[in-house]
């Protein structure tokens, strides 16, 4: 008998998540934020470039103040102070921890926040940058150093590292991509308000606040790559294990009569 048989799909594979792409983004972010922070410290330094700009930009907006945006900005760099943003993480932190049973992505963030606070330090006492005149200021006096903007670079760290871990954390669900768009998108524009928050109340100069915006990127781009190299190592777990294949049922080429069938028909032949 002649069978021609199905030959027998492949089991599919189920495909593997990328660390590439995390990868690239991660050192993006890095190089654009380094970039951008040594490009307006060397601008201030030599007062000139973006730092020709610290003036007329501050002026202006001491010009532009109203009642409506100055209480609606003192509310938010009060609540994004550096003191503020520390309760919060930590508070968001612990709570995560104690919801999800993870230490790990929690970590991250308090990581980033203190690291945050460590940088800035060290940065405004290596520069030495004095703010502008007091009489400006619209919250009281501040007798800290003006170079790099305590808040808008734990803003930014804050918003951008907890918008990450919590698209990071949602797997491959589907509309992932559009959520971690209007996310990231939504924790820029809080950093430029908090910026400009900064810069309308009479505290920071414009160079001040776009150096630690290139800050904040760079300490996103931190955690990204560490939370991806930890991922990279981490065991995978074992795929499914294919099933064995289950022989197609024949088909038949050609109809041809069984052996038996044959044989009694001619018995009936020599009979007659």
């Amino acid at each position: 008998m002649l069978l021609a048989q199905r030959a027998p799909r492949p089991p599919a594979r189920l495909p593997l998540p990328s660390q590439r792409r995390l990868f690239f983004v991660a050192a993006g972010l890095l190089i654009a934020g380094e970039t951008i922070f040594w490009t307006v410290l060397a601008a201030v330094q030599s007062k000139s470039g973006v730092a020709a700009l610290d003036g007329p930009v501050h002026d202006g907006l001491v010009a532009s103040r109203n009642p409506l945006a100055t209480a609606l900005l003192t509310a938010v760099t009060t609540v994004t102070s550096p003191l503020w943003m520390t309760v919060i993480g930590c508070a968001l932190a612990l709570a995560w921890a104690a919801w999800k049973r993870e230490l790990w992505r929690p970590g991250l963030l308090i990581g980033a926040m203190a690291a945050t606070f460590a940088v800035s330090t060290l940065i405004k006492d290596d520069v030495g940058r004095g703010r502008a005149a007091a009489s400006d200021f619209l919250l009281g006096p501040d007798d800290a150093l003006s170079f790099p903007s305590g808040h808008t670079f734990g803003a930014g760290v804050f918003l951008g590292v907890l918008c990450y871990l919590l698209v990071a954390g949602r797997g491959t669900r589907t509309g992932k991509q559009s959520t971690a768009i209007l996310g990231f998108t939504a924790a820029a524009a809080v950093t430029l308000v908090v910026a400009l928050s900064r810069l309308y109340l009479g505290y920071h100069w414009l160079t001040d606040v776009l150096a630690s915006m290139g800050l904040a990127l760079a300490v996103i781009g931190i955690v990204i790559l560490a939370d991806g190299l930890r991922a990279a190592q981490a065991p995978r777990p074992a795929g499914p294990i294919p099933a064995e294949p289950v022989p197609a049922e024949p088909v038949l080429a050609e109809p041809v009569p069984s052996e038996p069938g044959a044989h009694r028909l001619g018995d009936h032949h020599s009979r007659g």
